[in-house]
């Protein structure tokens, strides 16, 4: 499981002026749903606040993630203090850089056949608004223009071109990789948490699913109480990324996501590729979740 950890990208500096003196941000990316009420639940009882990265993926259920079902449940969210930004509208993994400037992708969630995709800048500036305008839409709050990229994959072009758009990239640290989309039979929850609980720091940003279709054996609540227990025990506190020392400028400032809401969706139509990008070893890689 070291390896699987190690691996990861971006990390995150201890931060200064938070809440609390050891705290650590808990973020979660969209999947199928089917556990996350247990998860919300959960925060409340530690009153924990946490960060949430949208995508439109498909529920256990049989709909989406942000469709009108799931709309009042965001809401609900969004009144309750937590954190949200995008994670693309159908859970683009980059694959590469190409030649003329623009981006190749693998796109999958849940359970679907990846296909490759290649997407101008301005094409994937519209992957990453679609969400944060669907969340206007929902909640009648703004998003916090910041993203965490699916599998975690990026590549400077890529950022650059993500933050030419508004959006800032969130990763997580390599101790904060939670492992909830690993298989059960070789990476079990009492395996994930006894590493969660022996390797998470203050400073860190946490990372795990709203449900991963692959995974047997539920990974909440069954790892995430016993985690957050045992983190307040070692006097940690949850916190949002809005108190970050890396984001909170970047957040406090002047909601530009309220524009979206006004901002015309794009017609164009993502061109299909062929080939795909190298997967980084360790990264979040389970993209038919």
């Amino acid at each position: 499981m070291t390896a699987v950890v190690q691996a990861q990208p971006q990390s995150a500096s201890a931060p200064t002026g938070a809440p609390c003196d050891k705290p650590v941000y808990l973020t979660f990316d969209t999947g199928h749903m089917g556990i996350a009420p247990l998860i919300v639940d959960t925060l409340k009882r530690f009153d924990a606040k946490a960060t949430f990265f949208l995508a439109q993926e498909p529920t256990m259920d049989g709909g989406q993630t942000l469709d009108d079902k799931w709309a009042p449940w965001w809401k609900q969210l969004a009144e309750q203090g937590h954190d949200f930004g995008s994670h693309t509208w159908y859970h683009d993994a980059w694959s590469a850089d190409l030649p003329d400037g623009r981006f190749r992708f693998k796109r999958a969630a849940g359970e679907q056949v990846p296909q490759n995709v290649v997407l101008s800048a301005s094409e994937y500036c519209e992957e990453l608004k679609r969400p944060a305008r669907r969340f206007l839409e929902m909640t009648g709050r703004p998003m916090s223009m910041i993203f965490r990229a699916p599998a975690g994959r990026t590549s400077p072009a890529l950022l650059a071109a993500a933050q030419a758009c508004g959006f800032r990239h969130v990763g997580w640290n390599p101790s904060g990789f939670l492992g909830d989309e690993l298989p059960s039979d070789k990476f079990p929850n009492q395996a994930l948490l006894e590493q969660a609980l022996r390797r998470v720091k203050p400073g860190d940003i946490l990372m795990a699913h709203l449900g991963i279709w692959s995974r047997q054996d539920p990974w909440a609540p069954t790892v995430l109480e016993p985690l957050l227990q045992g983190l307040k025990n070692r006097g940690m506190c949850f916190a949002p990324l809005r108190d970050h020392p890396e984001y909170v400028a970047w957040m406090r400032k002047p909601q530009e996501a309220v524009a979206l809401k006004a901002t015309s969706a794009s017609t164009s139509t993502p061109t299909a590729a062929s080939g795909g990008g190298t997967a980084v070893p360790g990264t979040k890689d389970a993209l038919r979740r």
